[in-house]
């Protein structure tokens, strides 16, 4: 199973890298960009046949070392 998972800082946390690239889009005339977040996604390939299983222990990759759950969320796709 492959273990799809997207980090990104919570609502209210300061992004800097999205705010530039904010303001890159409306320097090169994007228009109607009103935020940009930046986050990570982590494709990881477990052996493991049980999507539930699959989807907890990705679950506590994340809790342990992935996301900083402090300031960041993260979701979890089990494909």
């Amino acid at each position: 199973m492959t273990a799809i998972i997207n980090v990104f800082l919570k609502e209210g946390v300061l992004d800097p890298q999205g705010k530039a690239a904010h303001h890159a889009l409306d320097s090169l005339g994007f228009d109607g960009v009103s935020d940009v977040r930046i986050g990570k996604q982590i494709i990881i390939n477990l052996d493991i046949e049980d999507k539930n299983e699959a989807k907890a222990q990705a679950k506590e990759m994340c809790e342990t070392l992935l996301a900083n759950t402090v300031i960041e969320d993260y979701t979890i796709e089990i494909a």
